[in-house]
């Protein structure tokens, strides 16, 4: 019987990159000491049909900078599963495209982070913007759906409607969002990040723009820190009645995969904590039925589920359900699980009881790729003064909303939408 806990894997082909990303949590740049070599990858491959994925998406660093990316992408298929790719797009010519569309990548998703200025300054280098696009109009030509995926942060997050517009002019189908988390270089550059009180002027315009792009045939990806429980739930992941967010899933249907061969649970976890073992000293299927580190969601919807949740998490009403939100953004924050301090319903629930939080960075990361510092959580009283000189500080004021907006109605707050 073939296994099939494990349904969908992201695959980080190479550590090397030729962007140099502000908020990049693997810091990549150069290559890792002891990647894959093309024979340990395509065997790799084997490994992942074998198990029972069904989908991998191949990410770096930036994967088109390794020089079997390809082989490895027609490998994938040809054993029977889907092939994506995630990337900067910073490089992506007409012909590499169409040698992307003959090995079989089925799929593919740029990061657009930002309008150009903001775009190029998280990126690390003028002109990713333009090379953004123009790898867009290179994947459209040779016949390659695409899509793509953005971090909100306070940088981005005013731009956020005015992103929508240029993506989907470019001809998106699909558009993947989730809140930036202090990991690898976003853990050395915690200002950019939002607060947790600031979700409260974020969720809005994340329906609005949301509920405009549901209209315009966009289809809205809520990443795993997107959400939970908030008025706009349903609206974010899909429409319907089970449209709701159900719990972390490392483990359980997803898998990551890093360039010298590790194995996660998923993808974003830190490394030193989540690693369950390399498939160069143990096989694919061991790691994933045998290591506690890619075990550790298996107790869902049982009391041992809840047991890790601490703070404001372990008194939730959705806590059996949630379990804490997403593991890598509790984690990051605060160097463990268990407490999720970028949820919606939190700060709607904090705001009615008259409090207001924050995160203060406390302990700074290591420097290495993956890493997390760590975090303190400061409760006060809603109407308290916020720090000074805080001139990223975002409140529904600084959305840049595009001509045309303004006189749409807002997305009503329907009691109905809540789960």
């Amino acid at each position: 019987m073939t296994y099939r806990r494990i349904s969908y894997a992201v695959w980080e082909i190479t550590l090397k990159c030729n962007l140099a990303c502000q908020h990049c949590g693997s810091r990549a740049g150069n290559a890792r000491e002891k990647e894959l070599s093309t024979e340990e990858a395509l065997d790799l491959v084997r490994q992942l049909a074998e198990v029972g994925i069904k989908e991998v998406t191949l990410i770096g660093g930036e994967a088109f900078l390794r020089p079997d990316w390809l082989e490895i992408a027609k490998a994938i298929t040809q054993a029977g599963m889907v092939c994506g790719m995630t990337t900067g797009g910073f490089g992506i010519n007409l012909d590499t495209a169409r040698r992307m569309k003959e090995a079989g990548i089925q799929v593919v998703s740029v990061s657009v982070d930002g309008l150009e200025a903001t775009h190029d300054r998280l990126r690390g280098k003028k002109g990713s913007w333009q090379w953004a696009f123009k790898t867009m109009s290179h994947l459209k030509e040779a016949g390659i759906p695409f899509g793509c995926n953005t971090q909100i942060n306070r940088l981005s997050a005013p731009e956020f409607p005015r992103i929508y517009e240029h993506i989907r002019d470019a001809g998106i189908f699909a558009w993947q969002i989730q809140l930036t988390v202090p990991m690898g270089n976003a853990a050395d550059n915690s200002d950019i990040l939002l607060q947790p009180y600031e979700l409260l002027d974020v969720y809005p315009m994340i329906a609005r723009v949301a509920e405009r792009a549901k209209r315009e045939g966009v289809r809205i990806q809520p990443g795993n820190n997107i959400g939970y429980y908030g008025p706009y739930e349903r609206l974010l992941r899909g429409g319907d009645a089970w449209s709701f967010w159900q719990g972390c899933s490392a483990g359980l249907s997803a898998l990551g995969i890093e360039a010298d061969g590790a194995i996660k649970g998923c993808p974003s976890l830190p490394t030193s904590v989540y690693t369950g073992g390399n498939i160069r000293d143990y096989s694919l299927r061991t790691i994933i039925e045998e290591t506690e580190e890619l075990r550790f969601n298996l107790g869902a919807d049982t009391p041992k589920g809840t047991e890790h949740l601490w703070g404001f998490c372990k008194t939730c009403e959705f806590a059996e359900l949630c379990r804490g939100g997403c593991s890598w953004t509790a984690h990051v924050f605060f160097d463990k699980r268990g407490n999720n301090p970028y949820c919606h319903h939190r700060a709607i629930a904090q705001a009615k009881c008259g409090k207001r939080e924050r995160v203060v960075l406390k302990r700074r990361a290591d420097g290495k790729p993956f890493d997390n510092g760590e975090f303190a959580l400061i409760e006060a009283p809603i109407d308290a003064p916020l720090p000074e000189n805080d001139p990223l500080h975002f409140n529904s004021d600084r959305i840049q909303w595009p001509e045309g907006w303004a006189e749409e109605t807002e997305v009503a707050l329907l009691v109905g939408a809540r789960v």
